[in-house]
């Protein structure tokens, strides 16, 4: 099971760029493409925290976004999720790139604290 960062519910939506600000997560088999959408819900503070947490309650091994902050970097890091990052386009797309090995595993935070950009 694998996670991805989206704007929208469906293989079809755009890959969002922050991980902890992401509108869902699609918890998806990348075998069948079976998705299961949980909307993310960031709070004012805690954003990346929070959503590390509901990624590794789903149970998902790895991590499909455009950039990680530190905090949730560290929470993905601590419960054994690999983490990939610079995914754009659809979930689809992203999907793609990560089975094909395109996309980078990154073994830093990429983003900002509290801003969920890039550097």
């Amino acid at each position: 099971m694998v996670c991805v960062t989206s704007t929208g519910r469906d293989l079809e939506a755009t890959v969002h760029r922050s991980f902890g600000r992401a509108s869902y997560f699609l918890f998806v088999d990348p075998e069948t493409l079976t998705v299961d959408a949980v909307e993310n819900r960031p709070g004012a503070h805690g954003a990346g925290v929070q959503a590390a947490q509901t990624v590794a309650d789903h149970g998902a091994r790895a991590v499909i976004t455009g950039s990680v902050g530190p905090n949730a970097f560290q929470g993905l890091s601590a419960a054994g999720v690999e983490i990939y990052v610079g995914a754009e386009g659809t979930v689809r797309e992203a999907l793609d790139a990560y089975r094909s090995g395109a996309l980078e595993r990154s073994h830093a935070p990429t983003g900002r604290p509290h801003q969920g950009g890039t550097r």
